[in-house]
């Protein structure tokens, strides 16, 4: 019944991607799926009722008409699909029935299962390892295998410069793929159990796996030969950045301060969290960051630099790029990131939620909320997704305002998505809104910086 059920949801091959690929491979619910695991997982969470009526009202005419065409021993047209059956010609219809809803139960309480595990106690990890790499698509087919074997969702870089992950399943999945990842020979003495940050969450917090070869693990837009990992900053572990945040907020309120704690990350990130008396670059991208550090040299002439990112990758290249211009003292960055941090520090020096790059948008460790509504200005930290067809902006809007359908990220998206809905046709437009097109692609910081500090 399950393999009959995914059959049947199963796209046409003249109705996929016409330009090469498999494309949407599955149909359900108004949903698209392009890899087994995840219309398995559909249907097991969604539909399991569903497979419970036809098991119990038996095959249809068609497959009943069919079946006495198809001997013991032979499979249909469908490869997935077995009729290799056990001989029950001497159990009583009673008997016969019992054992079916005995499995069917046993197969309802594993899905039940696997949705508890995967989605109520699962985790979700992030990890990175910066390793020379000499056959980049070789380990990316081992670790998208990998991931499927142990029904991981998630988002995995591979580059010659190493390896870069967040990945999310049931408990049971994440250690074993921590134990494999760390098994690895070419892992070996370099990644170690404490590189894998984690938190709360499962394969529910990703539509999909997706595993890739690029250029760079993290997209910086700088070539790894020209600026490499392996110029980066000291290392300073959560303790110690923690005294060394104490040290400058003490300073700073003094006007004494020689020092830059430095946030690597986008301005989104950074708006609704991030450490005391920081410096927040109002970028939008990553890739931006290089052109920043250029355009504000001054800025950083002389001082010492403390930076910070959620896990630490951003900063591995990011500050051998800052070290790279020779015009800082000194360059630090926080081992582990944020999300160590957190874990030792809850109630730190860092205030506000973490943005993680998936379906929970953040993750909190205090009560503190930062940021506001965009349209009434009340207290809020809850992203959602730009209702706009054309555009993937991320919005805080409180519940009181979406009520009201304020929706969008500005007024020019707000305006666009009313034009789209009255269209039949559904076209979507190219994106053009507000929010990117008044906020400068790289900032400069004119006179002082400006530090963000939210108080405790």
């Amino acid at each position: 019944a399950f393999s009959l059920f995914v059959k049947a949801k199963e796209v046409p091959a003249a109705a996929r991607c016409p330009g090469g690929g498999e494309g949407v491979r599955w149909r359900c619910c108004r949903q698209a799926f392009e890899e087994l695991p995840g219309i398995h997982r559909h249907v097991a969470l969604h539909h399991s009722a569903d497979l419970g009526r036809q098991a119990a009202l038996g095959p249809g005419p068609a497959e009943a008409a069919g079946s006495g065409a198809r001997p013991s021993g032979h499979s249909c047209s469908s490869p997935e699909i077995s009729w290799v059956l056990p001989d029950t010609s001497h159990l009583s219809h009673q008997e016969l029935t019992s054992i079916i809803l005995f499995f069917l139960n046993i197969l309802f309480l594993f899905a039940y299962l696997c949705h508890v595990v995967g989605s109520q106690v699962g985790e979700v990890l992030l990890y990175y390892c910066y390793c020379e790499v000499m056959d980049p698509e070789k380990l990316c087919a081992w670790q998208k295998a990998l991931c499927q074997h142990l029904h991981l969702t998630g988002k995995v870089r591979v580059a010659s410069e190493g390896i870069n992950g967040t990945v999310g399943g049931s408990k049971v999945a994440t250690s074993l793929y921590i134990k494999v990842m760390l098994s690895q020979p070419l892992f070996k003495n370099i990644l170690c159990e404490e590189d894998f940050k984690t938190s709360a969450g499962g394969a529910h917090c990703f539509p999909d796996l997706r595993v890739g070869v690029f250029k760079e693990i993290v997209p910086m837009g700088i070539d790894p030969k020209i600026v490499s990992y392996k110029e980066t900053g000291i290392h300073l572990s959560p303790q110690e950045f923690h005294r060394e945040v104490e040290q400058y907020l003490s300073q700073a309120t003094q006007g004494q301060s020689d020092t830059i704690l430095l946030d690597c990350r986008n301005f989104y990130e950074s708006k609704i969290g991030h450490f005391q008396g920081c410096l927040a670059p109002d970028i939008r991208k990553f890739s931006y960051f290089p052109s920043y550090v250029d355009e504000n040299l001054e800025l950083f002439k002389d001082k010492r630099v403390l930076m910070y990112c959620t896990g630490g990758i951003r900063c591995e290249r990011g500050s051998a790029y800052l070290r790279s211009k020779a015009v800082c003292r000194e360059v630090y960055q926080l081992k582990g990131g944020i999300h160590k941090y957190l874990e030792e520090f809850p109630d730190g020096f860092y205030r506000g939620k973490l943005f993680v790059f998936d379906d929970r948008y953040a993750i909190c460790s205090n009560e503190d909320i930062i940021s506001a509504c965009r349209y009434c200005g009340v207290l809020w930290d809850q992203y959602k997704l730009c209702s706009s067809q054309h555009c993937r902006q991320l919005v805080l809007t409180c519940p009181s305002c979406c009520n009201k359908g304020l929706t969008a990220c500005c007024p020019v998206c707000q305006e666009k998505e009313l034009k789209v809905a009255s269209r039949a046709s559904g076209q979507t437009l190219k994106e053009e809104c507000e929010c990117t097109r008044r906020r400068p692609r790289v900032p400069i910081e004119h006179g002082s910086p400006r530090m963000l500090d939210t108080g405790k």
